[in-house]
């Protein structure tokens, strides 16, 4: 619900307050583009604005941009600019600070922005207000590319000459957003206070918002159900502790807010790591798992299986395209024509895994894939990490399997291709660490990526899925729906596509 809803409905929005939230796990930084991690995307989108935001039916909607015009043959996006924009530190933001975020700042910084902002031939500040971006050839999904999490518009003069990683700014970000950075206190809080020159008259509402970092997960509950907190997001609560959240009278639960990033839950195979190279392995290994058990009875529900490499809400996706299904004997077969009989202890080989340490779950997940994995005989190692260590061994291909879940951003060529081309075979958390090559695959994301017509498109994403579930380069488990959990005297939590990653300029209390 947005301010305007609320006041339809006649609630009134109040102003004063100071919302007590949850980050979990604590991010490295906050500054959005330089570390694109969910906890930091959560916190740094009440700092940070894009241009757009969008529904959750992905239509843009106007943000930095009041306004916006794309040219007949789709190359030239022209962007009317609000007026008396402000960043943190008092200076204007223009036209000049847009063309720098996009054709600077993110073309070095996000791996995945680069891929697409690399089809801009020319961008210009048409003056303080227009901005401009000439493609080199039409390139559909680029409308999706404007959201806060993904093209946030940073201060060119706190980054232009310098080293964008290292620039002081990174430590403390400045953003247009309607909360600025007041204190970090590692390991105990994030505390974000409102900024009284924010471009919107009247808001934000509320005074300020703490993240507290709370590493335990029955501690995050009970601070949610004492009133310590009134938010918690992602994956603060654990989906076994959900049931009896929703039992609560005074607290609401969503899962809505996550259509724009369309998450999707793997198992990474390491194709460089024997027997993983070969797909007879890699499909038996899917058939030795009960993806509906996953999602129904570790996850209760909040999300369902996945049935390939395209998330069901990500735009082409083909549900003829299914990976293979459940058969615990048929998967044996497949193990032994590929030559790998059980020994004496029935097992035919083994191999590590690095469990995601982003909670209970998650172990648990673990631990249900060791037993799945023993009925064919297979025996899996788990090795816990932190999020550090994490992050550092499968950026570094120093893994047999792990889990992950990436965001696929409402357009396959956005988040998507990343995981299957050959060319994004790179040491970087997030591209294709797996290390799946097929032609083919790269062929075909190519088309769908030059392809200015959607249908043309279709055809290619519908064969690539083909090939995938095919091939499958990973073990794909579950299309990710995560809890928003909130004190009913809270107001417009939930109020686009992209959830609580949103600027919150528009929540109140009651």
């Amino acid at each position: 619900m947005r301010a305007e809803d609320a006041l339809a409905q006649g609630i009134q929005p109040k102003r004063g307050g100071t919302l007590a939230s949850i980050v979990n796990p604590e991010p490295p930084i906050l500054h959005v583009g330089i570390n694109n991690q969910a906890p930091t995307l959560i916190v740094g989108g009440k700092i940070f604005q894009g241009l757009l935001r969008y529904d959750p039916q992905l239509k843009p909607m106007p943000e930095l941009a009041k306004s916006w015009e794309i040219s007949p043959d789709g190359l030239e996006y022209t962007f009317h600019l609000q007026e008396n924009v402000k960043f943190h530190d008092g200076k204007p933001m223009t036209a000049d600070d847009v063309v720098f975020s996009i054709m600077k700042f993110h073309m070095e910084v996000s791996p995945r922005a680069r891929g697409v902002f690399a089809r801009i031939k020319d961008g210009v500040a048409v003056n303080p207000t227009t901005a401009k971006f000439v493609l080199s050839e039409p390139f559909e999904p680029f409308i999706l590319m404007f959201d806060n999490t993904v093209s946030a518009i940073v201060p060119k003069h706190l980054f232009d000459g310098q080293d964008y990683r290292q620039a002081p700014a990174v430590q403390k970000p400045i953003g247009t957003g309607p909360f600025k950075f007041a204190e970090w206190q590692r390991g105990n809080f994030i505390r974000l206070e409102r900024f009284e020159e924010y471009w919107k008259p009247g808001q934000p509402y509320l005074d300020a918002i703490i993240y507290r970092v709370v590493p335990d997960s029955q501690s995050r509950r009970l601070a949610l159900e004492s009133g310590q907190v009134q938010l918690t997001q992602s994956n603060d609560i654990e989906p076994f502790d959900v049931p009896q959240m929703r039992a609560r009278p005074n607290l609401e639960v969503k899962t809505t807010g996550w259509e724009y990033m369309g998450p999707l839950m793997w198992m990474d195979f390491n194709h460089r790591v024997k027997p993983l190279d070969d797909v007879r392995v890699r499909r038996a290994m899917t058939m030795a798992v009960n993806r509906d058990f996953i999602a129904q009875r570790l996850w209760f529900g909040i999300g369902k299986p996945a049935t390939g490499p395209f998330h069901s809400a990500t735009r082409f996706y083909d549900a003829s395209a299914k990976a293979p299904a459940y058969n615990v004997e048929a998967a044996k077969k497949l193990l032994d024509e590929a030559g790998l009989k059980p020994n004496a202890q029935g097992v035919r080989f083994t191999i590590k895994h690095l469990s995601l340490p982003y909670g209970e779950v998650f172990t648990r997940l673990g631990e249900f894939l060791r037993q799945s994995f023993r009925q064919v005989g297979v025996d899996l190692q788990l090795e816990s990490v932190d999020v550090g260590t994490w992050s550092q061994r499968t950026a570094n291909w120093e893994f047999d399997t792990t889990i992950n879940y990436l965001y696929q951003y409402g357009d396959p060529t956005l988040g998507v291709e990343r995981s299957y081309v050959s060319t994004n075979i790179k040491k970087i958390l997030f591209s294709n660490v797996a290390g799946y090559e097929n032609p083919k695959v790269d062929e075909l994301f190519k088309q769908a990526r030059d392809a200015a017509d959607p249908k043309v498109r279709q055809q290619a994403f519908s064969e690539v899925q083909k090939i995938l579930v095919e091939d499958v380069p990973l073990l794909w488990l579950m299309e990710m729906s995560f809890p928003t959990i909130y004190d009913k005297k809270l107001n417009n939590v939930i109020t686009s596509g992209s959830g609580v990653h949103a600027s919150f300029d528009d929540v109140f209390m009651a």
